[in-house]
């Protein structure tokens, strides 16, 4: 075992190359990744990811493109009609009108001037969600089976061009695994009914077993098991065996030395230091979390103090974590005015229009012009830079952070590019205007 006063001496070593605290890892995984340095594998050891999602595009979400939901509207200032999710919006206009739809969006959404964008603002890193109905679908699926995979692939040798590193992310699984319409099925819970876990289960085969061969460890540094899996209505025995099968069938039959990476499944700090770890013979697993403060009204009345110190909580209850840690999504965003955030039909809690069943909501403020920057006082203004300043500092404390998202049709507390162009989020990403809001030194 190597001494507590080398991991000491490195992680001092790695601040005065980060010019940030690096937080000594568990020891354990420290001398597991130094004998492995022979092999190839990407090394999160003194690493900071500094990202933004691909959202959007290979798996549609209203909020992000409106306009491609739009065209089912039938009467104004009502969503009645229009479908909630990629699962509806294939359903509804049938296999080959959907096709079309799709093929057009997915060529023009994402190119490659946008991967190099991104590189020359500064971060290094892109996360890409896919559905699984991009390899595989059930009898029963209406989703449209097209080139997805061929766009990830030519995204990969994007990113691979401006020097960008990539996680692979499966975003979708049969029957859901959230219930959310990022999942492609809004309100089912089914992932880990039998016949949905098969298919999932067949499609992260091949997913691991192309991703992890030679041709893309230089680019693509982990694969995503499966995004957001919502802990409280599943039974986390059979995730926990979910996650163990990926990483058995890379790591035992595959024999790939690629990156793992598990969602924390909205468990608490240290929920899964017992799973997947050095102690446990397993190596190379990244865990992700993601963080917002703007689906609950508790939430979204918070002063801007506490959602500040809230963020900072985000990084320090890390730094104990058996695994590497990266936020995976967060965003600027302060309240969630931005149309469909919460779903098509559901409204907004901030403006007290949200509703969903028993869950209402209490009017909070305003929403009208929410996406017009000259609209916004010059508090809020302030107010959202420091809120992203400090979430930044938190999240590098250990491995990085990948912002949602990089662009969208029309919103702007959700929009990587026009965070940037208002001078909401720091360019350079290293720059602060208001340093040390966590009391860590920078």
């Amino acid at each position: 075992m190597l001494p507590l006063s080398w991991v000491l001496t490195v992680s001092m070593a790695l601040t005065a190359v980060f010019g940030q605290p690096v937080p000594p890892k568990n020891p354990h995984s420290v001398q597991f990744v130094h004998e492995q340095n022979k092999k190839r594998f990407y090394d999160y050891q003194g690493a900071v990811l500094r990202g933004v999602n691909i959202g959007g595009w290979l798996v549609i979400e209203p909020f992000i493109t409106p306009s491609l939901f739009e065209s089912f509207r039938t009467q104004d200032n009502s969503d009645v009609g229009i479908p909630a999710d990629e699962y509806h919006f294939c359903q509804t206009l049938g296999q080959e009108i959907a096709s079309s739809r799709l093929e057009q969006h997915w060529s023009s959404w994402f190119t490659e001037q946008d991967f190099t964008n991104i590189a020359a603002a500064g971060l290094n890193f892109v996360r890409i969600p896919i559905g699984y109905w991009a390899f595989q679908t059930l009898d029963s699926d209406p989703y449209v089976k097209g080139n997805q995979e061929q766009y990830l692939d030519q995204a990969i040798q994007w990113a691979a061009n401006n020097n960008l590193k990539v996680w692979v992310d499966l975003h979708g699984a049969a029957g859901s695994q959230n219930g959310f319409d990022n999942s492609g099925l809004r309100d089912s819970y089914a992932f880990l009914e039998d016949s949905n876990l098969n298919v999932t289960k067949d499609v992260l085969k091949y997913m691991l077993d192309k991703y992890s061969q030679d041709q893309y460890l230089d680019t693509v540094v982990g694969i995503e098991l499966i995004n957001e899996p919502l802990g409280p209505v599943l039974d986390m025995n059979k995730l926990k065996e979910f996650y163990q099968f990926g990483y058995d069938y890379l790591r035992n039959q595959l024999g790939r030395n690629q990156i793992v990476v598990i969602h924390d499944a909205f468990q608490a700090f240290n929920y899964w230091d017992s799973s997947l770890t050095y102690s446990e013979n397993d190596w190379g697993v990244v865990l992700d979390h993601h963080h917002y403060q703007v689906f609950s009204n508790a939430e979204l009345q918070r002063p801007i103090d506490q959602k500040i110190a809230v963020a900072c909580e985000w990084g320090s209850g890390t730094l104990s974590e058996a695994h590497w840690t990266v936020c995976g999504e967060w965003s600027a965003a302060l309240t969630d005015c931005t149309k469909w955030l919460n779903g098509v039909g559901y409204g907004a809690r901030y403006d007290g229009s949200f509703q969903k069943g028993d869950d209402t909501s209490s009017y909070i403020g305003s929403c009208q012009n929410n996406e017009d920057i000259s609209s916004w006082s010059d508090d809020r203004k302030t107010n959202t830079r420091k809120f992203v300043e400090a979430q930044l500092d938190a999240f590098e404390l250990r491995n990085g952070w990948v912002i949602w998202t990089y662009k969208t049709e029309n919103s702007l507390e959700w929009d990587l590019q026009r965070l940037m162009y208002n001078g909401l989020f720091p360019q350079p990403v290293t720059d602060r205007q208001f340093p040390n809001q966590c009391g860590f030194s920078s």
